[in-house]
């Protein structure tokens, strides 16, 4: 019998283990897909087309590697659709297009599932009618750059999800 209990045990903590690690790992992806984001918005930011693209790509290899039980294939699918165009073109002008739609599936999918600990600001640009995710409240307008700097406002900040 005791040997029996220390089994269950065993087999108890192994798989406790394996699902802690999983939960590690998936969250170790989203704050990637995140991190990369901030990253392509970052380079929109400053008018780098060539780094907009590498994050872009970075991008696409992240969510080719997400499990479709963490996010449904057709999120991941609208996802790459536009990570993909971004990466594949260095035209600014058309990085910028495919990034407001990036960024509107990117803000479901962080109202949807928690990406980060921290809080994640939505804002809205009224000029573009287009809005971002942000990891600070200070405005800076991946859509027009420099020629608009700070034009938006924080309309929302996302804190957790209900997951």
């Amino acid at each position: 019998m005791k040997k029996f209990l220390v089994f269950v045990t065993l087999l108890a903590i192994l798989f406790s283990n394996k699902l802690i690690a999983q939960d590690v790992q998936q969250a170790s992806q989203l704050s990637g897909l995140l991190k990369q984001y901030y990253g392509l918005k970052d380079a929109l930011v400053a008018g780098n087309a060539t780094s907009a693209a590498q994050y872009a790509e970075q991008l696409v290899k992240t969510l080719n590697g997400i499990d479709y039980k963490l996010i449904s294939e057709g999120n991941i699918n609208a996802l790459l659709k536009d990570a993909s165009g971004i990466s594949a073109s260095n035209d600014l002008k058309r990085q910028r297009v495919s990034f407001a739609n990036l960024s509107e599936n990117m803000i479901s999918l962080a109202k949807a599932i928690k990406l980060s600990d921290q809080p994640i600001y939505q804002v809205y640009c009224p000029m573009k009618k287009a809005s971002w995710l942000s990891n600070e409240q200070e405005i800076k307008n991946p859509y027009y750059g420099a020629t608009m700097l700070t034009c938006g406002k924080v309309v929302e900040t996302i804190k957790e999800s209900s997951n």
